[in-house]
């Protein structure tokens, strides 16, 4: 095959300079046929593609090497195999040859593939300030408290402006799906007249025909909330939200290459958003020249509908309460008040924490636990089950490692010498249950500094608090009497014996 430059040289010598076919055949060592074709068209470059490809040895195994990479190509892209792995696949079929007839025609079969695939044609589309957000989720990577966690990043974009947030969370559950877009409402300082989604469970319980979709009832209430009109995309036609879409593959190499760092969820999404305004401070605006991304969006938000608050964003489950009064859920049990055990409750999950009712009232809230076998415990809730079993305080699981009030831990380390050490300690902690653990902690402290080291003394200063002082109070001067005594009124006497009574 001819380079070009040979070709070039060979057209000006012989047509400019007159230079004979013999000499230059001679001085270039290239056939006097190959310089008459070159001279005689007006061709600059000449090519050769064999058209028919010996495959001595590779032959018999074609039909085998194109089942492994059509099967290769269906995987996900994470997971498919180099042509190296391949050829090793083959190799241990029976294929002798070498590596590198596999790569040759591994190339040409991925070619010939793509010129087979149909092209489609996209129109463009265009958004008005205001008009549309598109949301998605993606997985990434974090280091969570030094240990590299898979976690899923939800993503909204303004079609407008192409503002966008990011932000993290253990799940894809539907509480998160609420969470993520008070966090954005939040953020734009608005929100949109309709919202793009793909077909997510947590939103879309059935597909029909053309665009009609059977919304989840949740979540028909959160768009309902924010005047928000849903719509759901074509299945398998992602570009219907392109933008979100190419989001998420141009962020993970910006923000999740080198994964964020943080002691919590909270922490690394207000790393996070921080980062969002950093990068539409300084990228430029697709479409609109001279603007940036952040000044788009700062005319946008003129065009926003006003938020209209936090949409109350749970997911609601039914539970039984067990007769060590722990509730199920999610793979992870949590503690609930004494009094709602034998009754089913309602469990409400929401991003951050659990908090379970019964007929209407809360009888436990717990900050939410995503690992599985945890048992979450609030001492408080068998407080009034010590009342019966006092014994119960120094072996049961939910009081173990339990942090009290500096106060009330003094009073319980005192009262342990005691016969009756447990049972009195539960009497003062269950006055916490009426007079609030501030009363009694202030109790406790006064007893203790009078030295005195009793339920009863405690018990008899939240009493004596409780009732308002009269006008004559007259001081004791110490000990445990009590601090105020009233006076002795003699003429009550007089005002009944006038009145008739006690008369002989």
């Amino acid at each position: 095959m001819l380079v070009v430059e040979t070709i070039a040289r060979i057209r000006r010598d012989h047509l400019v300079k007159g230079v004979p076919i013999k000499k230059l055949a001679r001085d270039l060592r290239v056939s006097k046929n190959t310089i008459r074709k070159v001279v005689r068209g007006d061709a600059t470059s000449h090519t050769y593609e064999r058209k028919i490809q010996p495959l001595p040895k590779l032959g018999p195994w074609v039909e085998a090497l194109e089942r492994l990479l059509e099967e290769n190509e269906k995987k996900k892209r994470r997971v498919r195999l180099s042509l190296v792995q391949i050829y090793e696949d083959l190799a241990d079929e029976g294929y002798e040859g070498g590596y590198d007839a596999v790569r040759r025609y591994a190339k040409a079969w991925r070619r010939r593939r793509r010129l087979s695939a149909s092209s489609q044609a996209y129109v463009p589309l265009i958004f008005d300030p205001g008009e549309a957000y598109q949301f998605d989720w993606s997985h990434e990577y974090a280091v969570l408290l030094g240990t590299t966690t898979k976690v899923k990043a939800a993503h909204m974009r303004l079609c407008h402006s192409r503002m966008y947030l990011v932000q993290i969370y253990p799940r894809e559950g539907q509480e998160m799906v609420f969470e993520a877009h008070e966090q954005a409402f939040r953020f734009f300082g608005g929100v949109c007249q309709r919202g793009i989604y793909d077909n997510m469970k947590t939103a879309v319980n059935a597909v029909f025909t053309g665009k009609k979709r059977d919304y989840n009832r949740r979540f028909l209430e959160m768009c309902s909330h924010h005047l928000i009109e849903p719509v759901a995309c074509t299945p398998g036609a992602g570009w219907e939200k392109g933008q979100v879409e190419r989001q998420v593959g141009d962020l993970r190499a910006r923000l999740f290459a080198r994964s964020p760092r943080g002691c919590s969820y909270a922490e690394i999404n207000a790393w996070l958003m921080d980062r969002c305004i950093e990068e539409a401070r300084k990228r430029p605006r697709p479409e609109i020249a001279g603007k940036t991304v952040w000044q788009v969006f700062e005319e946008e938000q003129a065009f926003l509908m006003a938020y209209r608050g936090p949409f109350d964003g749970f997911h609601a489950t039914e539970a039984s309460v067990s007769k060590t009064c722990l509730v199920r859920f999610d793979n992870n049990r949590y503690s609930v008040e004494a009094r709602a055990v034998g009754q089913p409750v309602d469990v409400r999950a929401y991003a951050d924490r659990i908090v379970i009712r019964q007929d209407g009232e809360i009888v436990a809230e717990h900050p939410r636990s995503f690992g599985r076998g945890k048992i979450v415990y609030e001492p408080w809730h068998y407080v009034s089950i010590l009342q019966r079993k006092p014994g119960a305080l120094r072996n049961g699981a939910p009081f173990r490692d339990w942090t009290l009030p500096r106060a009330l831990t003094r009073l319980r380390v005192r009262l342990a010498g005691h016969d009756d050490g447990d049972r009195q300690f539960v009497t003062v902690l269950t006055a916490v249950l009426e007079d609030g653990l501030e009363a009694v902690e202030a109790a406790c402290a006064e007893a203790l500094g009078c030295g005195a080291c009793s339920a009863d003394v405690v018990l008899n200063i939240l009493a004596r608090r409780r009732q308002p002082a009269p006008a004559s109070d007259i001081p004791t001067p110490e000990g445990l009497q009590l601090r105020h005594q009233p006076v002795a009124d003699c003429q009550r006497y007089d005002s009944l014996r006038g009145a008739g009574h006690g008369a002989s």
